[in-house]
């Protein structure tokens, strides 16, 4: 990556963005000049984070969300984190289908990720990913992910507000309790409400969240909409907007960006140590050390202490 890339993105040009987020993605060698160069310009967008169980309609949902975003005179990128190909190594969903009508838009950037198997990595790639899309000049950044799994929640700490998604007869009840989806919803949505249960479900969350709620937090609304026709998304959205307005005026979202900013400061000191501890010399010590194991009677923690004195004596 160099200036004239960064200009480009600056610039709002998709085809560089697009170039810079797969140097992300594939892990190549970003110098740490080129993120402080992005940083003036990455503060002034929002990232919404949509989570929910496989089939309740997030993509749906977010393909009617962009023309309310945009009738406000905002723009948006959409990065849609999906599970990798074992295959390819590409994501397995690809740039959703719905989404392509906004192809010609240069006030819409959309993006598929692939999870990669990231674990707790995810996070920072999100972020980063955040932070390119933010320079090019997005008022809004939505992250929609497949699942309610640790990815999820990776995500979740890259963005200013997470949306969860429900739908009625899929014992979400329970998924509730099971995700920890409680902990990390701002609002929830009860998409296919059109669906037997709705009205039950809505009042089984709601009578959660309040139960859960602490005196002084803000508790999270639950909203219904039905993506297929577009019902109650422009309703969705102005919740969306209140909601944030509320969190600013309380002091949560300076909290939460400010934490996140921390944390990443954390998560980029550990990456640089390991990266620096885990040269490939010692990668091939521990190779070695671990394939002439065979039995299991000495005890894993004397291997290793072993090993880290190896490592340690050169």
């Amino acid at each position: 990556m160099d200036s004239t890339m960064l200009k480009s993105i600056r610039s709002n040009n998709h085809r560089e963005l697009s170039r810079a987020i797969s140097h992300i993605e594939n892990d190549q060698d970003i110098p740490p000049d080129y993120f402080i160069q992005f940083h003036p310009y990455i503060h002034h967008s929002i990232r919404i984070g949509i989570t929910g169980p496989p089939g309740v309609g997030k993509s749906s949902l977010v393909d009617c969300l962009i023309p309310e975003i945009l009738s406000q005179d905002k723009s948006v990128g959409v990065v849609a984190v999906d599970p990798t190909s074992p295959f390819s190594g590409g994501a397995l969903l690809g740039d959703r289908i719905r989404m392509n009508r906004f192809f010609d838009n240069n006030d819409v950037y959309i993006r598929s990720m692939g999870s990669h198997q990231y674990l707790g990595g995810l996070a920072k790639k999100a972020q980063d990913v955040g932070d390119v899309i933010a320079a090019s000049g997005k008022d809004i950044i939505i992250f929609e992910t497949v699942g309610i799994g640790q990815a999820e929640h990776d995500v979740v700490t890259a963005v200013d507000l997470t949306v969860v998604v429900l739908m009625p007869g899929t014992g979400d009840e329970i998924q509730l309790m099971k995700a920890g989806l409680m902990e990390i919803a701002d609002i929830f949505v009860i998409n296919k409400t059109d669906k037997k249960g709705a009205n039950r479900l809505a009042q089984t969350l709601r009578a959660l969240l309040h139960s859960f709620s602490k005196p002084d937090s803000l508790e999270p609304p639950v909203i219904n909409t039905i993506a297929s026709t577009g019902e109650g998304v422009f309703d969705w959205y102005k919740l969306i907007e209140d909601h944030l307005k509320e969190m600013d005026k309380r002091g949560i979202l300076e909290s939460k960006r400010l934490e996140r900013h921390r944390e990443r400061i954390r998560g980029l000191i550990k990456d640089r140590l390991l990266s620096k501890f885990w040269s490939s010399h010692r990668l091939e010590q521990l190779e070695k050390a671990t394939q002439s194991v065979e039995s299991i009677q000495s005890s894993p923690y004397e291997i290793a202490e072993e090993l880290l004195t190896a490592f340690e004596n050169g």
